[in-house]
């Protein structure tokens, strides 16, 4: 029996362009990614790094670009979060039936920007029991870790929780530790959706 839900945030709850940032950056003569700054960019969602030291890597690497530009094409992955993901979540957490858990990769520069334009950050923040980022916690999915520290550091059992994300890598790493898992198809799927897609677990 499932008795705790850990769910993600980009693309579950908070909808992504995740084509967005790339198209921005093509603008500023930015190709494809080196491996280097790919790990930059890892290094910053577990928050080794700082948003200032973030910028000046891309800064460093693209000279057209500014500072302003890489903010605008970096956060132009965020896009809305629609109420009827809310109202779920809000009943969800009053029924009390399950513990609620966030846990998202993220960083500094999205989550200000969610901050500044999404006015129900903070009643959606106060819905979970835990809220987990990855910038705060320095672990990052889909590093297997990620789970066990969440698992460890809430006394769960694999057995009794079921983790909703978008990305498949992620899905496959918390089925690793036994996990139940929800691999959602963004743009095909709803988590409002949850008890009839997954009415098995429930």
């Amino acid at each position: 029996m499932i008795k705790t839900i850990i769910f993600d945030f980009g693309d579950v709850f908070l909808t992504l362009d995740k084509s967005a940032t790339q198209k921005h950056m093509e603008s500023y003569e930015v190709a494809e990614l080196s491996e280097e700054l790919i790990m930059v960019n890892a290094s910053y969602e577990k928050g080794l790094i700082s948003s200032s030291e973030f910028i000046q890597q891309y800064m460093d690497c693209f000279p057209n670009l500014t500072e302003e530009a890489f903010i605008e094409a970096w956060n132009s992955i965020l896009i809305e979060f629609p109420l009827e993901r809310l109202k779920f979540l809000k009943q969800l957490k009053a029924s009390g039936k399950y513990t609620l858990i966030l846990l998202s990769n993220t960083n500094a520069l999205h989550i200000d920007w969610v901050k500044a334009n999404i006015p129900i950050y903070e009643e959606f923040k106060f819905c979970f029991d835990q809220f987990y980022l990855s910038h705060e916690i320095h672990h990052r999915k889909p590093n297997k870790d990620i789970f066990e520290y969440v698992l460890s550091e809430n006394e769960l059992l694999p057995e009794e929780t079921l983790f909703v994300d978008d990305t498949q890598d992620h899905i496959l790493s918390a089925e690793t530790l036994g996990i139940h898992t929800w691999h959602l198809q963004a743009g095909k799927e709803e988590v409002v959706d949850l008890f009839s897609i997954k009415s098995n677990l429930f």
